[in-house]
C-alpha cells in the first residue's frame, strides 16, 4: 500500500468571526492511499486553536503514517491519541479504500439521493448588521434551526439580535442555538442563562472555558436553559474520564466533532456513553472541506439520529472541493447527478 498527503488551505468567502477570534483561512490536510488499482482518502481536518493535535510536528507525524501505513490502521490508530485529527483521516481513508466508489463510505437512502439530513443555519459573529443580515438569508433559505454564534460582542447586542428572530418567529417555527464558545465568565454566566431563556432557545453550546468542572456541573443543573458541550469533550481520550465528565456535569447535550476527537470511533464511545446516561446529542462538522464533510455526513445518516446536525459548512470557503453535497430548505442532500472533483492518483 502507497500513501501519501497534500496540504490545503481553505480560503473563507468572507472573514468568520468567533470569540477565539477571525478566521479567514484554514490548513488541512488530505490522506491518499493507493492499494491493488485503487484509492481511497480521508481528510485530516486540523483546527489551529482548538485541536490538541496543533503540535509542530504536525506534519511530520502525517507523513509518519504515510510512511509506515503498512504497519496497519489499528497500529497506527493507537499511536496517534494525540493527533485526534489524523485518526479520523486515516479511519476515513481506510473506510473509502474499501469501498467500492471511494466517495460513498457509507451507502444509504442518502448516498442514493432518496433522503436528507437537518442541519442548523450557522450565523457568524460580526457586525450587527452583518448578523442580521445573515439570519434573513438563513431564514429565507428555509432552515427551521439556527446557530448563532455569541460572545464576542456586547451581550446586549446579541440579545437585541435574537429578539429580531423571535419577533418574527415563534419558538415552534424557529429553532434557536447559540454557542458562546466558552466566553462567559463562570460568576456572570447563570444570568447571562436566565436573559437568553427568555427567548425559548433550543440550547446553548459552551458557555464557559471548558475544565472548570464544578462551575459547568453548578450550571447544568441550575440553567434554565439546556446546556451543550462542545469544546469540553476534546482532548478526553480515557473511557473512563468521559464517563466520569458526563456523570460530573450531566450536560443536557453533547456535540460531537469527529475531527477534535478521534473519529468515528472515538464519537461512538461518547454517544454509547451519553445513551447510557439519557443525554442526548448531535454531529457537528469542524470546518472540513466537502471530503471530510461528506465522510461524516454520511456516518450521521446512519445514525439516524433525528436532532439538527450541524453539517452546514460546506459553502463557507471559494476553494472547496466540488462535491454532490448541497444544501436545500435547510437540510443537506447527497445529489447523485453531481460529480467529485478530486483527482486520488
Amino acid at each position: 500500500m502507497k500513501a501519501s498527503c497534500k496540504k490545503h488551505i481553505l480560503e473563507f468567502k468572507q472573514p468568520s468571526g468567533t470569540s477565539r477570534g477571525i478566521m479567514t483561512s484554514k490548513e488541512t490536510w488530505f490522506l491518499i492511499l493507493n492499494h491493488r488499482g485503487k484509492s481511497g482518502i480521508g481528510e485530516c481536518g486540523l483546527l489551529k486553536g482548538l485541536s490538541i493535535d496543533n503540535h509542530e510536528d504536525y506534519e511530520s507525524k502525517l507523513k509518519w503514517v504515510c510512511d509506515n501505513i503498512d504497519l496497519g490502521a489499528e497500529y497506527l490508530y493507537h499511536e496517534l491519541d494525540e493527533f485526534p485529527s489524523i485518526q479520523f483521516g486515516l479511519e476515513m481513508a481506510m473506510k473509502s479504500l474499501k469501498c467500492q466508489d471511494p466517495f460513498v463510505l457509507f451507502p444509504s437512502e442518502f448516498t442514493q439521493g432518496h433522503d436528507s439530513i437537518l442541519i442548523n443555519g450557522l450565523v457568524w459573529m460580526g457586525s450587527k448588521s452583518f448578523m442580521k443580515s445573515q439570519i434573513r438569508e438563513k431564514l429565507a433559505s428555509g432552515f427551521n434551526c439556527i446557530k448563532m454564534k455569541i460572545g464576542a460582542i456586547d451581550f446586549d447586542t446579541e440579545i437585541e439580535l435574537l429578539k429580531f428572530i423571535r419577533n418574527e418567529y415563534t419558538a415552534a417555527d424557529i429553532k434557536i442555538r447559540v454557542d458562546a464558545n466558552g466566553a462567559f465568565n463562570p460568576k456572570e454566566a447563570l444570568d447571562k442563562l436566565n436573559r437568553l431563556n427568555e427567548l425559548e432557545l433550543h440550547s446553548i453550546e459552551q458557555p464557559i472555558q471548558p475544565q472548570q468542572y464544578d462551575d459547568m456541573a453548578r450550571l447544568c443543573s441550575q440553567s434554565p436553559l439546556p446546556i451543550a458541550l462542545d469544546e469540553e469533550l476534546i482532548g478526553i481520550i480515557p473511557i473512563s474520564e468521559k464517563k466520569k465528565l458526563l456523570e460530573t456535569v450531566r450536560p443536557h447535550y453533547i456535540i460531537l466533532k469527529p475531527s477534535l476527537i478521534g473519529g468515528y470511533r472515538k464519537s461512538q464511545e461518547w454517544i454509547d456513553l451519553a445513551k447510557n446516561n439519557s443525554i442526548c446529542w448531535w454531529i457537528t462538522s469542524a470546518l472540513e472541506s466537502n471530503i471530510g464533510l461528506n465522510a461524516i455526513a454520511q456516518w450521521t445518516y446512519t445514525l439516524k439520529n433525528e436532532l439538527h446536525q450541524g453539517l452546514g459548512t460546506g459553502s463557507l470557503f471559494t476553494n472547496n472541493i466540488m462535491s454532490p453535497l448541497i444544501v436545500k430548505n435547510g437540510t443537506l442532500h447527497y445529489q447523485t447527478n453531481l460529480n467529485w472533483n478530486f483527482n486520488l492518483s
